[in-house]
């Protein structure tokens, strides 16, 4: 019984994202506090089960990977403040042909290049809409299709290493992969972040790639007004752009590539951009002290939602929910195919009432790890999550980077209309996702001598400890003091 009572806390948890307007991570706690009464007014849940909770927060906030989180966050409050996205933007302008489809492929690319800095999706947004929508309007671009590529562009940081999802998909996926390798026993290296970003590579470069071709496309002979005339970049834009795109593929490109710890290259980018900003004056005292607040306030909610998630979690898996959804996804006949497209089908259902960060906080710890004990390529089912998520941000009903484009363009937009614009780039990302669900070796292209360069055992015993002790719930009838399940 008390299983089927954990599905119905994720039911109850969807409907209150949906219809109440609270904050995710308030749903969460209700829900999991519902969880905890009901389990402990029923005899099988002991109340003294709270006392892992704040050894597994301890555990996750140790993470240096979460630490990045500010730091990201950081990186897109300043992106917004400086002009750099003003100068790349106009930068790409000069260096394309004259032509109506320019702006709209400059956005796209833009909105590759910003979007893994920026931390968000939402900030991605906001930067875009304040810098390419402007100017695709004086180049006569009806709104639905300034709204698609808009919403399009502020997506791509999602796959496009080293993007806060993608971080925070990574750290979630060594754990259920943690915990698949250490219930099979298989003789493995477990996966980690660095290995989700090179899985990430190619499907990103074709997505982009298909991004780049359907803008110019279906932009090539759109109207061009008298407002669209471009002058001519000036020396000290010039010179601001190519330092920006220098160093921001410095960054993309040192994490990629395995240089750079995705923690490392956030405090590099943060240091860089906070010292650009006081050398140009464009961060007086005022002004930093409102974006340290924004930061702070967006972090905040960031951390608030892990912790909501985690709680909930930790009582999903006493109430043995998680065992209930291991035994649905063991009990699936065929092979590995049908296994992955089901489950992907689940987190693409759950995707219609969550967001990003709540489908890798809750859904990935209950799916996942039973997924892995059936599939062993953790890389492609990680790529083929991240491909669902990012599908989740375009939902043409209530995908979050949508619903906040036409929020911030402020002007009424009608949905078909958008749809009609959005089709053909949803279309790409369908059938991306279909030929990575179909062609496995997509994800591994180039990663042989990266996973050769790595200590064989892939984590260390330590590190593979704590992710147990993190992800596995302790006995109902003996927790310990950190959270740890006792021996």
């Amino acid at each position: 019984m008390m299983p089927w009572v954990g599905l119905g806390l994720l039911l109850l948890v969807g409907a209150g994202v949906v219809t109440t307007g609270l904050p995710a991570a308030v749903i969460l706690l209700v829900a999991a506090t519902i969880g905890a009464g009901v389990g402990a007014a029923s005899g099988e849940v002991p109340v003294d089960l709270l006392a892992a909770v704040p050894g597994r927060v301890i555990n996750i906030l140790d993470n240096d990977l979460v630490q990045a989180i500010p730091l990201y966050v950081l990186m897109g409050a300043l992106i917004n403040r400086l002009p750099l996205a003003d100068a790349l933007f106009r930068g790409s302008l000069a260096l394309l042909p004259r032509s109506p489809a320019a702006p709209v492929v400059s956005g796209i690319a833009l909105g590759a290049l910003l979007g893994p800095m920026n931390g968000s999706v939402g900030a991605s947004v906001i930067a875009l809409s304040r810098v390419v929508a402007p100017r695709l309007a004086a180049f006569g671009i009806p709104l639905p299709r300034r709204a698609a590529v808009i919403a399009v562009a502020s997506t791509l940081g999602v796959v496009v290493p080293p993007s806060l999802v993608l971080i925070l998909l990574g750290d979630a996926m060594l754990s259920a992969h943690t915990i698949a390798v250490t219930t099979t026993g298989r003789a493995e290296q477990v996966i980690n972040t660095e290995d989700v970003f090179h899985g990430a590579l190619v499907p990103a470069g074709i997505y982009l790639v298909a991004c780049l071709l359907i803008a110019w496309w279906f932009n090539r002979r759109a109207p061009k007004t008298a407002n669209a005339i471009i002058g001519p970049l000036a020396p000290r834009q010039a010179i601001l752009a190519l330092f920006a795109l220098l160093a921001i593929l410095t960054l993309l490109g040192g994490v990629a590539a395995g240089y750079f710890y995705a923690v490392e290259a956030a405090a590099m980018g943060g240091f860089t951009l906070l010292v650009a900003g006081f050398a140009s004056g464009r961060l007086p005292l005022p002004v930093l002290n409102e974006l340290l607040r924004d930061v702070l306030a967006l972090t905040g909610t960031l951390f608030f939602l892990l912790i909501a998630a985690t709680t909930l979690t930790l009582v999903l898996r006493v109430l043995g929910t998680d065992a209930l959804v291991a035994g649905w996804i063991a009990a699936i006949s065929g092979g590995k195919l049908k296994v992955v497209a089901l489950v992907l089908g689940g987190i693409w259902l759950s995707a219609l009432v969550l967001d990003a960060f709540e489908l890798i906080f809750v859904v990935v710890p209950i799916v996942i790890p039973p997924l892995l004990i059936r599939v062993d390529d953790a890389v492609w089912v990680a790529v083929l999550v991240l491909l669902v998520v990012q599908t989740s941000f375009l939902d043409p009903f209530i995908g979050y980077s949508l619903m906040m484009t036409r929020a911030v363009l402020r002007e009424s937009i009608g949905f078909l209309a958008v749809l009609r614009s959005l089709l053909p780039f949803l279309l790409a990302q369908w059938a991306l996702l279909i030929v990575v669900l179909l062609v496995p070796q997509l994800v591994h292209i180039g990663q042989t001598d990266a996973a050769r360069s790595r200590e064989p055992a892939g984590i260390s015993s330590q590190e593979l400890d704590r992710r147990m002790q993190e992800m596995l719930a302790p006995p109902p009838d003996s927790p310990n003091d950190s959270g740890a399940p006792a021996k």
